[in-house]
């Protein structure tokens, strides 16, 4: 029962974490990004990206927990 069950918050926390990802903005022109002005390099993030990074970095530690969990045949 429990391993159903924390097999279904892994899968929830993978699609959320894919969902997260995919919100957030993209930070510089890839290798362009080297050779531009350092100002625009080393801006700060707003609020709400500062917001979406903690939640994506908690949803990862869920995600690779629950991986490590259930891989390792801990619960059964």
């Amino acid at each position: 029962m429990i391993i159903s069950v924390l097999s279904w918050v892994w899968v929830a926390s993978g699609v959320l974490l894919m969902l997260l990802v995919l919100l957030h903005s993209p930070k510089g022109g890839g290798m362009g990004g080297i050779s531009a002005s350092g100002s625009s390099s080393f801006t700060s993030t707003s609020s709400a990206e500062a917001t979406l990074d903690r939640i994506t970095w908690t949803c990862l530690a869920i995600f690779l927990t629950l991986a490590v969990i259930l891989s390792a045949g801990w619960l059964t």
